[in-house]
């Protein structure tokens, strides 16, 4: 069976065993993480909002020719938590095959420790953008395999 990227197991390893005092701070470190968005996509086309998040969020998640996912993500500056999330998928998925994807626990941000540094709405957000990328990476394979 598939487990998730090893870049993102490491990430949650970090977390984890982090003091929970530093988790916010380590967190935060990852909104700077988040790609700027390709040319051509600032009107959020093809991409989907995330209603769970208390910002404008929109992502997409992109099965490429090669089998490697290529996320993409728009989060204002001004939601630091919801872009953190955002920066720890990008670089925990860099690279990652659909199955690897598809592998992540959907506990991810519990397993991090976060539930206890953040609120539980922030955490349900985070836990919507991950299922809303693994939807959409579900969604193509189904559609590239018929």
């Amino acid at each position: 069976m598939p487990e998730m990227p090893s870049k993102l197991a490491e990430i949650v390893d970090e977390f984890a065993a982090a003091p929970r005092d530093v988790v916010l701070e380590m967190l935060l470190e990852y909104s700077d993480a988040v790609p700027p968005l390709p040319a051509g996509q600032e009107g959020h086309e093809g991409m989907e909002q995330v209603p769970e998040c208390q910002t404008s969020f929109f992502l997409r998640a992109e099965v490429t020719p090669e089998g490697t996912v290529r996320t993409l993500f728009d989060c204002p500056p001004e939601a630091p938590t919801t872009r953190a999330f955002a920066g720890i998928l990008a670089e925990g998925l860099a690279g990652a095959s659909p199955e690897q994807v598809l592998a992540v626990p959907d506990d991810l941000y519990q397993r991090m420790g976060l539930a206890q540094a953040i609120s539980p709405l922030r955490v349900r957000g985070g836990t919507a953008i991950l299922g809303r990328l693994k939807r959409q990476v579900r969604e193509q394979i189904a559609g590239s395999a018929s």
